[in-house]
Protein backbone atom coordinates (compact mmCIF):
# COMPACT_ATOMS: atom_id res chain seq x y z
CA UNK A 1 0.00 0.00 0.00
CA UNK A 2 2.68 2.09 0.49
CA UNK A 3 4.20 2.13 -2.76
CA UNK A 4 0.98 2.60 -4.57
CA UNK A 5 0.86 5.95 -2.11
CA UNK A 6 3.56 6.77 -2.65
CA UNK A 7 3.02 6.15 -6.98
CA UNK A 8 0.11 8.53 -6.36
CA UNK A 9 1.67 11.27 -4.73
CA UNK A 10 4.15 11.06 -7.37
CA UNK A 11 1.88 11.52 -10.08
CA UNK A 12 0.41 14.55 -8.52
CA UNK A 13 3.97 16.51 -8.55
CA UNK A 14 4.15 15.21 -12.19
CA UNK A 15 1.00 16.72 -13.12
CA UNK A 16 1.88 19.93 -11.52
CA UNK A 17 5.59 19.91 -12.93
CA UNK A 18 4.19 19.24 -16.28
CA UNK A 19 1.71 21.92 -16.28
CA UNK A 20 3.77 24.50 -14.82
CA UNK A 21 6.65 23.24 -17.26
CA UNK A 22 3.66 24.03 -20.40
CA UNK A 23 2.50 26.82 -18.83
CA UNK A 24 6.57 28.40 -19.20
CA UNK A 25 7.76 27.36 -22.30
CA UNK A 26 4.95 26.46 -24.70
CA UNK A 27 1.55 28.17 -24.48
CA UNK A 28 -0.63 26.00 -26.86
CA UNK A 29 -3.94 25.12 -27.75
CA UNK A 30 -2.59 22.05 -26.21
CA UNK A 31 -2.19 23.71 -23.10
CA UNK A 32 -5.17 26.68 -23.71
CA UNK A 33 -8.35 24.05 -24.74
CA UNK A 34 -8.48 23.05 -21.01
CA UNK A 35 -9.11 26.84 -19.96
CA UNK A 36 -12.36 28.52 -19.79
CA UNK A 37 -14.24 29.98 -23.03
CA UNK A 38 -13.26 33.53 -22.35
CA UNK A 39 -9.63 32.95 -21.15
CA UNK A 40 -9.16 30.63 -24.35
CA UNK A 41 -10.97 33.69 -26.65
CA UNK A 42 -8.41 35.95 -25.06
CA UNK A 43 -5.53 34.12 -25.52
CA UNK A 44 -6.30 33.53 -28.99
CA UNK A 45 -4.03 36.50 -30.32
CA UNK A 46 -1.11 35.25 -28.59
CA UNK A 47 -1.60 31.57 -29.59
CA UNK A 48 -1.79 32.59 -33.76
CA UNK A 49 1.55 34.70 -33.19
CA UNK A 50 3.07 32.00 -31.28
CA UNK A 51 2.15 29.40 -33.78
CA UNK A 52 3.99 31.59 -36.63
CA UNK A 53 6.99 32.11 -34.29
CA UNK A 54 10.16 29.54 -35.27
CA UNK A 55 10.51 26.75 -33.10
CA UNK A 56 12.90 28.23 -30.27
CA UNK A 57 14.52 26.21 -27.97
CA UNK A 58 12.03 27.29 -25.31
CA UNK A 59 9.33 25.19 -27.49
CA UNK A 60 11.79 22.66 -27.64
CA UNK A 61 12.26 22.01 -24.18
CA UNK A 62 8.50 22.71 -23.91
CA UNK A 63 7.81 19.52 -25.58
CA UNK A 64 10.57 17.44 -23.92
CA UNK A 65 8.61 18.73 -20.63
CA UNK A 66 5.89 16.72 -21.83
CA UNK A 67 6.69 14.21 -23.18
CA UNK A 68 8.92 13.48 -20.28
CA UNK A 69 5.50 14.04 -18.20
CA UNK A 70 3.44 11.93 -20.13
CA UNK A 71 6.76 9.06 -19.91
CA UNK A 72 6.80 9.30 -16.08
CA UNK A 73 3.50 9.18 -15.83
CA UNK A 74 2.90 5.41 -17.85
CA UNK A 75 6.31 4.75 -15.57
CA UNK A 76 3.65 5.05 -12.25
CA UNK A 77 1.85 2.34 -13.63
CA UNK A 78 4.90 -0.19 -15.07
CA UNK A 79 5.89 0.22 -12.03
CA UNK A 80 2.79 -0.22 -9.64
CA UNK A 81 2.50 -3.34 -12.27
CA UNK A 82 6.21 -4.98 -12.34
CA UNK A 83 5.90 -4.44 -8.10
CA UNK A 84 2.07 -6.43 -8.33
CA UNK A 85 3.53 -9.15 -10.48
CA UNK A 86 6.59 -9.53 -8.21
CA UNK A 87 4.22 -10.17 -5.08
CA UNK A 88 1.63 -12.21 -7.30
CA UNK A 89 -1.43 -9.77 -7.24
CA UNK A 90 -4.56 -10.93 -8.92
CA UNK A 91 -6.90 -8.80 -11.18
CA UNK A 92 -8.89 -6.95 -8.48
CA UNK A 93 -5.66 -5.99 -6.63
CA UNK A 94 -4.17 -4.41 -9.35
CA UNK A 95 -7.15 -3.11 -10.40
CA UNK A 96 -7.28 -1.59 -6.97
CA UNK A 97 -3.99 0.07 -6.91
CA UNK A 98 -3.91 1.48 -10.41
CA UNK A 99 -7.82 3.46 -9.70
CA UNK A 100 -6.17 4.51 -6.29
CA UNK A 101 -3.37 6.09 -8.19
CA UNK A 102 -5.47 7.72 -11.26
CA UNK A 103 -7.95 8.53 -8.38
CA UNK A 104 -5.38 10.77 -6.29
CA UNK A 105 -3.85 12.32 -9.40
CA UNK A 106 -8.02 13.25 -10.24
CA UNK A 107 -8.79 14.43 -7.41
CA UNK A 108 -5.32 16.19 -6.71
CA UNK A 109 -5.96 17.73 -10.48
CA UNK A 110 -10.08 19.12 -9.30
CA UNK A 111 -9.29 20.46 -5.89
CA UNK A 112 -5.38 21.46 -6.24
CA UNK A 113 -5.29 22.18 -9.73
CA UNK A 114 -8.76 23.36 -11.11
CA UNK A 115 -9.84 24.84 -7.84
CA UNK A 116 -7.23 26.56 -5.99
CA UNK A 117 -4.29 27.05 -8.85
CA UNK A 118 -7.01 28.35 -11.25
CA UNK A 119 -9.80 29.89 -9.05
CA UNK A 120 -7.91 31.55 -5.86
CA UNK A 121 -4.54 31.99 -7.44
CA UNK A 122 -3.19 34.07 -10.30
CA UNK A 123 -0.93 31.85 -11.48
CA UNK A 124 -1.92 31.15 -14.92
CA UNK A 125 -2.48 35.21 -15.31
CA UNK A 126 1.36 35.82 -13.94
CA UNK A 127 1.81 33.85 -17.36
CA UNK A 128 -0.97 35.30 -19.35
CA UNK A 129 -1.45 39.02 -18.52
CA UNK A 130 -4.00 39.54 -21.09
CA UNK A 131 -6.44 36.94 -19.65
CA UNK A 132 -6.77 39.04 -16.61
CA UNK A 133 -9.90 39.98 -15.54
CA UNK A 134 -11.78 37.17 -17.17
CA UNK A 135 -14.80 35.79 -15.33
CA UNK A 136 -13.95 31.75 -16.31
CA UNK A 137 -10.89 31.87 -13.62
CA UNK A 138 -13.52 32.01 -11.05
CA UNK A 139 -15.87 29.40 -13.15
CA UNK A 140 -14.94 26.61 -10.34
CA UNK A 141 -16.56 23.45 -12.31
CA UNK A 142 -16.93 24.62 -15.69
CA UNK A 143 -15.45 21.74 -16.96
CA UNK A 144 -17.72 19.03 -15.52
CA UNK A 145 -18.27 17.13 -18.69
CA UNK A 146 -14.48 16.39 -19.49
CA UNK A 147 -13.78 15.80 -15.27
CA UNK A 148 -17.01 13.43 -15.28
CA UNK A 149 -15.55 11.61 -18.62
CA UNK A 150 -12.11 11.51 -17.31
CA UNK A 151 -13.06 10.17 -14.02
CA UNK A 152 -14.96 7.00 -16.16
CA UNK A 153 -11.51 6.74 -18.16
CA UNK A 154 -9.68 5.88 -14.80
CA UNK A 155 -12.22 3.06 -13.90
CA UNK A 156 -11.68 1.65 -17.68
CA UNK A 157 -8.05 2.51 -17.89
CA UNK A 158 -7.46 0.96 -14.26
CA UNK A 159 -9.39 -2.50 -15.30
CA UNK A 160 -7.52 -2.81 -18.67
CA UNK A 161 -4.08 -1.98 -17.12
CA UNK A 162 -4.84 -4.83 -13.83
CA UNK A 163 -6.34 -6.86 -17.07
CA UNK A 164 -2.67 -6.54 -19.07
CA UNK A 165 -0.55 -7.01 -15.93
CA UNK A 166 -3.24 -9.99 -14.91
CA UNK A 167 -2.39 -11.92 -18.46
CA UNK A 168 1.43 -11.07 -17.73
CA UNK A 169 1.19 -13.30 -14.74
CA UNK A 170 -0.29 -16.03 -16.36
Amino acid sequence: MSLTILLSLSGCVLLFLGIWGVTVTMPTKLLAKNFPEDVQKRLEPRLKQWERQPISPRRILGWIILILFCLAYVGLFVIGGMDGLRRGYSFWQFFLRFFIIGAVIKAFDIICLDYVLLTKTHFFQHYFPETEGCAGWQDFGYNRRQQARQCIMILIGSALTAGLFTMIQS
